[in-house]
């Protein structure tokens, strides 16, 4: 009688294993923000083929099993984070180069160049990242400290913004710019007639094509070797802006070779090469690789006075910036995308360029529609245009860390009553109800915790200022999540692939230490990614 009980018991237990369904990976004791339509909750998620296949309560360890299941032990678990701007091969593509981020004067710089120097063996001396905002001598640096440190070897450093260079005279000389040059949507600066060495936008590609480039090995290499820093951070996808052709042939050989994990949706370069390749191609598109749109420059930077503004620099008089496309030029571009099923994204960033770039588009999209062209940055928008982006569905795409890092001498560019309508997030945001959040790294940290932080606290890691920076523009913590997540996926035409976590969706998600909807700023600013998840796959973090 026994034996029988016993064998029925284990027949009855053999009979239920196997009538669950089977699954790759089941997380249970979790938090888990869903970050779907109703923002709901759950604590079980079960994968399978890199995918989610449920989401929900612990009913579902009933009805599945899995030879790997993880107890999260109450930790929270987010959709993967989504870098809606960023430059993702040019960060790695820099690896070789001198990083000059942070540094607090002009003479510290140049200690940073002269160690670099002793031991490189390049035939330039390439650095980047320096912004003159953060030294106590607030003015453009000259060239003449470097073309008596280095007479003999070009150097060539970039502003942290891309917006401006530095070079010394062998450099100058080597690209045939002189006393006489000039170009279009571009500065070369001159000070008692004689070169400053400083070359802002335009001006800077006169230099460009002499700098020795790398290899497509090389690059690949570069590009490999940088994924760990992003998936370190949480970040599972992010969307380039402005890549050349060349870039895209060395991306698609090294997904072809399994090589990257990250996933990276592209807005192509709107020049010839591309425009002529890819424009009448049906846009690529898989789970990894998303030839989404192309990238324009309207105008320049604020920190390299390159916007385009609608009335004079407060710190400069009789200078408005410039724009880089023309008008002409950009409503062609806007003619012949149009006409295709790309997104267009333009950079715009003073109140002038914004207003140009916004009735452009508003002639093109005659109003309410699903194209989603973006305005990469929109830093600085009159209050009488903000309505543009909701009459003709026209998506900012914004860098909250922009506004926290350059609040401290903004004002001084723009002046008491400008300011107040730029680094606008929120009357941005209610445009249209949503909008995708980035960091233009390198521009920015590349640390998405940094991008909610800003969004929701306007402030810097000093928790400076106390009251939060213009803080009736900060976005509500639900609002920074969504938009470093499902409206950044949303803002490339994905939002059916990832984005949130629901079935159906690729497992892709981030464990982290803290909780971003309720615990205190001082913690949120410190959060730890204890975990990073790309196609149900841990690609960091310890099992």
């Amino acid at each position: 009688m026994k034996l029988w009980f016993s064998i029925g018991f284990i027949s009855l237990f053999l009979f239920s294993c196997s009538s669950k369904q089977k699954a790759d990976l089941i997380i249970h004791n979790a938090t888990i923000y869903m970050v779907n339509e109703k923002f709901d909750l759950a604590n079980t998620m079960v994968l399978k083929d890199g995918r989610v296949v449920a989401i929900g309560g612990d009913s579902l360890l009933k009805q599945f099993t899995s030879l790997k299941k993880i107890n999260a032990e109450g930790k929270f678990i987010y959709p993967g984070f989504i870098d809606a701007h960023c430059h993702f091969t040019g960060y790695a593509m820099d690896a070789y180069k001198l990083k000059l981020f942070g540094t607090k004067s002009f003479s510290e710089m140049v200690s940073k160049v002269v160690a670099f120097a002793s031991s490189s063996n390049r035939s330039w001396i390439e650095g980047t990242g320096w912004d003159q905002n953060d030294w106590t001598d607030k003015h453009f640096p000259v060239k003449d400290t470097l073309d008596h440190l280095f007479p003999d070897i070009p150097v060539f450093l970039l502003r942290v913004d891309g917006h401006a260079v530095l070079l010394n005279q062998k450099a100058l000389d080597l690209c045939g710019v002189n006393t006489s040059a000039s170009i279009s949507g571009g500065e070369i600066s001159r000070k008692d007639g004689k070169l400053t060495g400083i070359l802002t936008d335009n001006a800077i590609n006169l230099v460009r094509p002499f700098l020795p480039a790398l290899t497509a090995k090389e690059a690949m290499h570069y590009i490999v070797s940088a994924q760990h820093e992003f998936v370190q951070v949480g970040l599972t996808s992010i969307v380039e802006c402005g890549v050349k052709k060349e870039v895209i042939d060395w991306m698609k050989t090294i997904y072809q070779n399994k090589q990257l994990q990250l996933r990276t949706t592209f807005m192509l370069n709107a020049d010839s090469d591309c425009m002529n390749t890819y424009l009448n191609r049906t846009p690529l598109k898989t789970e990894d690789l998303h030839m989404a749109g192309f990238k324009v420059y309207a105008d320049g930077s604020l920190g390299s006075r390159g916007a385009c503004l609608l009335r004079d620099y407060s710190d400069r008089p009789h200078h408005m910036g410039s724009m880089l496309t023309s008008s002409e030029n950009l409503s062609n571009i806007i003619s012949k995308i149009e006409q295709s099923p790309y997104q267009l994204c333009i950079h715009a960033i003073g109140d002038s360029a914004n207003r140009n770039v916004l009735q452009l588009y508003a002639n093109a999209l005659k109003g309410k529609n699903d194209r989603r062209w973006r305005i990469e940055h929109a830093q600085v928008v009159n209050q009488n245009d903000i309505h543009l982006f909701g009459d003709y569905s026209i998506i900012p795409s914004v860098q909250p860390t922009h506004a926290t890092s350059d609040m401290y001498w903004a004002e001084d560019r723009i002046g008491k009553d400008r300011i107040r309508e730029a680094y606008a997030y929120k009357n941005l945001l209610m445009q249209n109800r949503w909008m995708p959040l980035g960091t233009d790294f390198p521009v920015e940290n590349l640390n998405p915790i940094y991008t909610f932080y800003a969004a929701v606290f306007r402030k810097d890691k000093a928790n400076f200022p106390d009251a939060g920076f213009q803080i009736e523009n900060a976005l509500t913590r639900e609002e920074a999540l969504r938009g470093m997540t499902i409206w950044a996926a949303k803002s490339v035409f994905e939002e059916k692939e990832k984005g949130s976590l629901e079935p159906g969706k690729l497992a892709d998600f981030v464990i982290l230490d803290t909780d971003l909807m309720h615990d205190e700023a001082s913690r949120i600013y410190k959060s730890k990614v204890l975990a990073t998840y790309i196609n149900g796959m841990m690609v960091f973090g310890k099992n």
